[in-house]
């Protein structure tokens, strides 16, 4: 198992066990994040990973374990530092709110809970939007959007939270290459700035390219390092399976599997 240095800055999930009625969701997982570093979590459908940030977050109930940010425990207090984006399918994209509102939802935190959003909010807002490409929409419905464009929306909220760590679920799933550019490039830039960021993700090639560390997750962890000291067939076959690995035979480049003949 990674783990950090004791006076390294950033996320540390030690032992977190989480259960959702008799289902064991998570087993004694331990994760660590460090500042100016991005790490994926990577594994099957069930594995655990929403509910890892979920439990960040406190949405979740933990069992057991603990969860710190530079050394001190995420509370409630201190969540106003965590933003998070969801998966697309857990937003109800009916709701009659535009994305501007969506972003200056990201300064409630800093407003307590009965405050309005100021001029200043709203700038940051605005300033959110358009360095994801989004200015010109703002005042759309969420629902009226792309499904990459509702993707920026939601990174444009997390920039507003202003937070020093960021969830991630799923950023680039179902989105076009030119948001995969976008997002990328701003992900990039966090990572500069020395945030804390953890990314969900199913795309093997895209976490080799992308993390600095991944983290390979089936309920427990599997296996946690550096893309190419952890991304081997052994490893991949244990987090997997024989039947879902087969199925992701295309990302030879990273598992190192001969490819399959036909279909």
């Amino acid at each position: 198992m990674r783990l950090a240095p004791a006076q390294s800055p950033g996320l540390r999930v030690d032992e977190l066990t989480v259960r959702y009625g008799t289902r064991l969701a998570l087993d004694c997982a331990c994760v660590v994040c460090q500042r100016g570093e991005i790490v994926g979590l990577l594994g099957p459908n069930g594995a655990g990973k929403s509910t890892l940030l979920k439990a960040v977050l406190g949405l979740v109930t933990r069992e057991n374990g603990s969860i710190t940010l530079d050394g001190a425990p995420v509370d409630r207090r201190c969540r106003a530092r965590v933003a998070y984006t969801p998966q697309s399918n857990e937003v109800d994209w009916s709701f009659p709110i535009t994305a501007e509102e969506v972003v200056v939802l990201g300064r409630q935190g800093r407003r307590g809970l009965f405050g309005g959003p100021g001029r200043a909010d709203w700038q940051v807002a605005w300033d959110a939007l358009d360095r994801l490409g989004m200015g010109a929409f703002r005042r759309r419905q969420i629902g009226e959007l792309s499904g990459g464009e509702r993707q920026r929306v939601f990174l444009a909220r997390a920039l507003a939270q202003e937070g020093d760590v960021l969830l991630l679920d799923e950023p680039l799933a179902g989105v076009d290459a030119q948001t995969q550019r976008v997002v990328l490039g701003v992900i990039d830039e966090l990572r500069r700035e020395g945030r804390v960021i953890l990314v969900a993700t199913h795309d093997l090639v895209r976490a080799a390219e992308l993390c600095d560390c991944v983290c390979l997750l089936n309920t427990r962890v599997v296996a946690s390092g550096a893309p190419s000291e952890v991304l081997t067939p052994r490893v991949l076959m244990e987090t997997y399976g024989g039947g879902e690995l087969l199925r992701m035979v295309d990302h030879v480049g990273v598992v190192g599997l001969p490819p399959r003949d036909g279909p």
